[in-house]
């Protein structure tokens, strides 16, 4: 008995300790605002809505399910002085996302708003800009404790999670508040455009902790990305990127590209194909297609990591769903995910 309970508080503590860590989106190029604050309103359009969706590890069970919905937008343009006619961008956004881990016996929600401002900083053909984002973060992560069996809770027969725990260490986690901040740099031409940036989530600290540890913070997220994206022909147009990020202990990389050709005679209509590599963990083809202001992309996750070794074989989806709105075309090459 006294193993059956080691085990299940290591289970439970191991989600805990891995869900201490933000979600990642395979997609990240269709997550921006949860790569960097400085990405706000840098988009091809007026406005942007984007919907993220990840069933992680589909086999047995669906332990892992991740979603978001962002919306930034260029503010005041020809309000603030020297913003429009100088080409500069102002820009606000905010974000929504929640997280599910054990088929729901860890939740998190978190909720974002961030501002941006972009600054041009030559007259010639080729823009170049600098960029500087911050955001705030409300986050809250609550254990089911009442779908989690204790020893104590053991009658011979079944546990009868009506019973005390006997764990008087375990609480549910408080509210936190927290910061991001980041950094953008562009240049872009009539016919590419390339994004350098870095960012920072988490940068207070905050304190979270299902054990009544005062020493427990949630880790700084660091975040290194770059994008570009180019005319190869009047209808093909490449895009490659890539982003490294780490909290704590854990660390990623993640690159590749993809092609969007436009179909001749249909202009608005363009179809995306790329693949990208997860470092340690999945090589990651993906499709898309973009109408107008509106563009889906769907991802699978060719595990590559030890678990593609388990009887059940896991599988990952990812969708994304972006819609632009615009008044009139930007500076910018219609790059598909800005």
């Amino acid at each position: 008995m006294k193993k059956l309970k080691q085990l299940l508080y290591v289970c439970v503590m191991g989600v805990v300790q891995s869900n201490a860590q933000d979600p990642n989106f395979s997609q990240f190029f269709s997550s921006p605002l949860n790569i960097n604050p400085a990405l706000t309103a840098n988009i091809n359009a007026d406005w942007r809505a984007i919907a993220n969706f990840r069933d992680q590890w589909i086999g047995p069970a669906s332990p892992y399910v991740t979603g978001t919905l962002s919306y930034d937008k260029k503010l005041f343009q020809k309000k603030i002085p020297n913003v429009e006619h100088h080409g500069n961008v102002f820009g606000v956004g905010g974000m929504l996302m929640y997280d599910r881990a054990m088929a729901g016996v860890v939740t998190s929600t978190y909720a974002s708003a961030n501002v941006a401002y972009r600054v041009k900083l030559n007259n010639g053909e080729t823009r170049h800009m600098f960029g500087a984002g911050f955001g705030a973060i409300y986050g809250h992560r609550r254990i089911a404790f009442d779908r989690v069996d204790f020893e104590e809770q053991f009658t011979g027969y079944g546990f009868n999670t009506n019973l005390p725990t006997g764990e008087t260490s375990l609480s549910q986690m408080k509210p936190y508040f927290s910061v991001s901040t980041g950094l953008l740099y562009s240049i872009t031409s009539q016919n590419s455009n390339i994004d350098i940036g870095v960012a920072a989530f988490h940068v207070n600290k905050p304190k979270q902790t299902f054990l009544k540890d005062e020493n427990q913070e949630l880790p700084i997220r660091k975040v290194a990305h770059v994008n570009f994206e180019t005319f190869l022909s009047q209808s093909v147009v490449l895009s490659v990127n890539a982003v490294y990020q780490s909290q704590e202990t854990a660390m990623y990389y993640s690159f590749g590209g993809a092609l969007g050709y436009y179909i001749p005679q249909m202009n608005d209509l363009m179809l995306n194909a790329g693949i990208w590599y997860w470092s340690k963990n999945a090589v990651i083809p993906y499709v898309g297609i973009s109408y107008k202001d509106y563009q889906f992309g769907l991802s699978y996750d060719v595990t590559t990591s030890k678990l593609r070794q388990a009887n059940d074989k896991p599988n990952t989806y990812e969708l994304s769903l972006i819609v632009r709105g615009r008044n009139k075309p930007s500076y910018v090459i219609p790059c598909p995910w800005k």
